[in-house]
């Protein structure tokens, strides 16, 4: 039972019973049921009297709704990426923001492989091909794909996930290259970016969404890759410039793509969902019952650490 001088903690969607229980101990929890997301007048009237937010990487947490909430003291997002929050007028307000890093780095790379091995050997094509009736039997030359064995996998973002996606190309017989935004390489295993893309057989994107990497992977860029390459996008959407994607695809000019994120999700480019070498998923790559629970649970232990007085376990820097 929550006591008036408990500090209120807004948690914008369900989160598993054991992690509401954790918040109920020190503070009194409003816990949003519906099953689509919070709706923008009722966040902002929720916050008004709000210490805290258990927030997702779909809630909007800009400089009105920050206002909104003159008693707010920590946004606790249950996401590694933080875009969806004015992290730099938070800190204006003293409001600390956290996030929930390392729990999903192993979830995320084994995702990432399993869309890079669905959209090579067209996998997610096949299954359309077989729901719809319109298999008509093995042949020896019949959708062929691509082997990894022997290819390189460029890698764009060197943090935690890239690193966990790295790790497991041995098993596949795959060289690996990192990308370097800035500097001349001493590395043979670092290239500049165009260098990456230029010469990369599967092209990996593991960076945040930032004004320097909004639409990183351009019309240019697109235009730079190998005719045979894939391009796998598990960071966020707006990295790659969706439009542009879909012209190189159309035009030929890259093998294929999948894609865990978008530019406006949900909404997809209407020309990517028709092409049937692109692999769309719908945001999933930490999408595992062990993660998510992890994930919520992090952002309970930040979102309470801050408000009974202790420093949170993973604040936002820089």
């Amino acid at each position: 039972m929550s006591s008036p001088d408990q500090p209120r903690v807004l948690v914008t969607r369900p989160v598993p019973a054991v992690v509401r229980d954790f918040l109920a101990r020190d503070c009194a929890v409003d816990v949003w049921s519906g099953a689509d997301p919070m709706p923008r007048d009722v966040l902002l009237e929720r916050l008004a009297d709000s210490s805290g937010i258990v927030c997702v990487v779909t809630d909007r947490l800009d400089r009105a709704a920050i206002d909104a909430a003159p008693g707010l003291r920590v946004i606790a997002n249950i996401a590694v990426g933080y875009d969806n929050i004015d992290v730099a007028h938070a800190r204006a307000r003293g409001v600390i923001v956290t996030n929930t890093p390392d729990v999903l780095t192993e979830a995320v790379a084994e995702f990432t492989w399993g869309l890079m091995l669905a959209m090579t050997r067209r996998v997610a094509e096949g299954d359309r091909l077989v729901r719809s009736g319109r298999w008509e039997g093995w042949a020896l030359d019949f959708m062929l794909g691509s082997e990894l064995r022997g290819k390189r996998l460029g890698i764009v973002g060197a943090g935690r996930i890239g690193r966990a996606v790295a790790a497991r190309a041995p098993a596949f017989g795959m060289e690996v290259v990192f990308a370097v935004r800035s500097g001349t390489p001493v590395d043979p295993q670092r290239l500049s970016l165009d260098d990456l893309l230029h010469t990369s057989d599967v092209v990996s994107l593991h960076v945040p969404l930032t004004p320097e990497n909004r639409h990183l992977i351009d019309r240019r860029r697109l235009a730079g890759m190998k005719r045979s390459a894939y391009l796998v996008n598990t960071s966020r959407g707006a990295v790659v410039d969706e439009a542009a994607l879909a012209w190189a695809l159309e035009e030929h000019l890259l093998a294929g793509a999948a894609l865990d994120v978008y530019e406006s999700e949900p909404d997809v480019h209407a020309t990517l969902r028709g092409l049937d070498n692109v692999v769309l998923a719908p945001h999933l790559g930490s999408a595992t019952f062990e993660t998510r629970a992890a994930m919520a649970e992090l952002a309970a232990r930040n979102a309470v650490a801050v408000l009974i007085g202790r420093p949170p376990l993973t604040p936002v820097i820089g």
